[in-house]
């Protein structure tokens, strides 16, 4: 049987991969925005921080705080990390939502007056 290897290495193999990065990114989105900078930061130490930072335009120690869980990147510099990467940020339209009461409220469906 063939030894085990730590799931880090595996998943910085994966996250070489642009695609893999695209769908790993877009999951982590969807999640929270801390998600999204932690998976942000497995991204970048997949790709070498130094490497990334330089491609970025930032310095090493800025991107290592930029991806800390205090870190509040700038909508460029989350570009630029990207595109250092690989991936780029991509914008569609929500899917409309059924609502359960009409506008106005309750209220306004049931003729009541508003009282504050």
């Amino acid at each position: 049987m063939p030894r085990s290897r730590p799931y880090r290495v595996g998943l910085h193999e994966r996250l070489r991969d642009p695609e893999h990065v695209a769908a790993y990114l877009n999951a982590a989105g969807k999640e929270s925005q801390d998600v999204f900078m932690l998976a942000l930061r497995d991204v970048a130490e997949a790709h070498k921080i130094s490497k990334v930072a330089l491609a970025a335009g930032v310095n090493r120690e800025t991107l290592y705080r930029t991806l800390s869980a205090r870190g509040n990147p700038t909508f460029t510099t989350l570009e630029s990390i990207l595109e250092a990467v690989g991936v780029e940020l991509h914008y569609r339209a929500r899917a409309k939502r059924k609502r359960n009461a009409p506008a106005g409220g309750i209220a306004a469906a049931h003729g009541s007056p508003r009282t504050l």
